[in-house]
């Protein structure tokens, strides 16, 4: 079903945004876009492969996402963008784990691609590097951080990486956000290390979806849309892909000018 008419649309360089009053109406929209490019390959493939992001910018989307109808679940394999390095297996931060209610449990995906955070770090991203290179994603939901990154693409982030998936080292202000978004008690327990989905395994996808709210993120998406496209803000990147679209609430799009 046709999500919510956005206040506004726009488009930078190739990238189409869109902008909602709430985070309830943003996370409408992207869900029921995300579920008719769904609809759509799936009227024609088999098996469709889709990456999704964890965080507490996701909440609203995936929970309409959920409830979208008519979309064949059963041959939907997921991946996820990013996890954490070292946190025991049944920790609530792990991004496996705090998709699994939101999502994973809900739905009867085909197959759910996990990170596991837990194994040695080299050995799985070169393993699920491996799972994306054999088949690309054809959808890729995301979001922005507050430094700009692209999962845990912090910056200056690597648009020529040759990996798809790696290990990262947090930069200090991805750490923060973590706090910021209640996921850990203080800048301590933050893990300092990642696994990651790269720049190109993201813009490999064939449509990519970008969940933006809340006032935290209008900076970052500021520099993302109106800046030059360059790795000290990892999102703009999105500006290249030919088929990227944007999704904001008013909050989040509060630094940009207004469409002509």
């Amino acid at each position: 079903m046709p999500g919510p008419e956005p206040l506004w649309r726009r488009r930078f360089d190739r990238l189409a945004a869109e902008v909602h009053a709430g985070r309830a109406a943003l996370g409408r929209a992207a869900a029921a876009a995300v579920a008719e490019a769904l609809r759509r390959l799936l009227a024609r493939r088999h098996r469709v492969r889709v990456v999704f992001a964890a965080a507490p910018s996701q909440e609203e989307f995936l929970a309409a996402l959920t409830l979208e109808p008519g979309v064949r679940w059963d041959r939907v394999v997921a991946f996820h963008l990013d996890d954490y390095v070292g946190l025991p297996p049944q920790a609530p931060q792990r991004f496996a784990n705090w998709l699994g209610p939101r999502l994973f449990d809900r739905l009867p995906f085909a197959a759910v691609q996990r990170i596991d955070g837990a194994a040695e770090p080299a050995a799985e991203a070169a393993r699920y590097g491996a799972l994306l290179r054999a088949g690309p994603p054809h959808l890729a939901c995301l979001g922005i951080g507050e430094n700009g990154h692209l999962a845990f693409n912090d910056p200056p982030a690597d648009f020529a990486d040759r990996a798809l998936c790696r290990v990262v080292v947090l930069d200090e202000r991805c750490r923060l956000q973590q706090v910021h978004d209640g996921c850990f008690p203080d800048l301590e327990a933050v893990p300092r290390q990642a696994l990651t989905l790269t720049i190109p395994a993201i813009l490999s996808a064939q449509q990519l979806f970008c969940v933006v709210p809340a006032a935290a993120k209008a900076p970052a998406v500021a520099q993302a849309l109106l800046q030059p496209i360059a790795p000290g803000c990892p999102a703009s990147v999105l500006r290249r892909h030919p088929a990227a679209r944007l999704f904001l609430d008013t909050e989040a799009a509060a630094l940009l000018p207004p469409p002509p």
